[in-house]
């Protein structure tokens, strides 16, 4: 069994050089969300979920982008509500949000 059931990272890197990166579409916000839902649902902890940040997912082009594992499920995501979806949804009753996913054949650029 693992520590955690799951957990869920968000891209925060920062590029001074101009190119797209995930701190441009508001990425700590929807990490700070998370992190208060995932508390006020009592789902934090060990057996429970983790929110974690990160540095760069390599994903850049369809950022912002989350990622939950153990299994490896790319989302993207615009607002408060999408990320209210993917924890109720996935965090909580481990179900994919099929409209938030990221597409296989984005990555950086």
């Amino acid at each position: 069994m693992s520590y955690y059931e799951r957990h869920i990272f968000f891209c925060l890197n920062v590029r001074d050089n101009g190119e797209n990166a995930c701190t441009q579409h508001n990425a700590q916000a929807g990490y700070e969300h998370c992190k208060a839902r995932v508390k006020a649902l009592k789902l934090a902890g060990p057996g429970g979920v983790r929110v974690n940040k990160a540095g760069c997912l390599d994903r850049c082009a369809g950022g912002p982008v989350a990622v939950v594992y153990p299994e490896a499920v790319w989302y993207t995501y615009v607002d408060e509500h999408d990320i209210d979806e993917i924890v109720e949804s996935h965090l909580q009753r481990g179900q994919v949000v099929k409209r938030l996913l990221l597409p296989a054949t984005v990555g950086r650029g």
